[in-house]
């Protein structure tokens, strides 16, 4: 086989991926982009964040505003996220965790954890680390 150089295998090797996480389901249970938005205000919630700026959550998912507002619409419509405004700054639109739905939301995230963990069985800690790591860099370098 000819060799494909690095830029192609590249993005050979980012399809793949792509696909099969995508094909795996690893939102099972939740729309993926849903999924995506409740992982982001779950994580800050963790970290002590009550409410996640809408802006915050447009940077961080890099989707665009309109799909994240068509997402958090969904989220609010389905019960698991609240809307509200800043009071500081009405012009800011906040979102918040449903406490009641979490259990919902934590029952498609653990499925999803187990995938995880399974790559990591599959490829070790140490490859996985080092995953992490590249992913946050290209994330990092990636221009908005």
């Amino acid at each position: 086989m000819k060799d494909i150089g690095l830029n192609e295998a590249l993005i050979v090797a980012w399809i793949r991926l792509t696909g099969i996480l995508k094909n795996t389901r690893i939102t099972k249970g939740m729309i993926y982009n849903e999924a995506i938005v409740m992982n982001l205000v779950y994580n800050r919630k963790l970290g002590g964040v009550e409410k996640v700026p809408f802006r915050e959550i447009v940077a961080e998912t890099r989707m665009l505003k309109s799909l994240v507002n068509r997402t958090i619409d969904s989220l609010v419509e389905k019960g698991f996220l609240r809307r509200s405004d800043g009071s500081a700054d009405r012009r800011t639109t906040y979102v918040e965790l449903v406490e009641a739905r979490l259990p919902d939301f934590l029952e498609v995230h653990n499925h999803s954890l187990e995938l995880a963990q399974g790559i990591v069985d599959l490829i070790g800690e140490e490859d996985a680390r080092s995953f992490v790591r590249i992913t946050e860099k290209i994330a990092a370098c990636v221009p908005d």
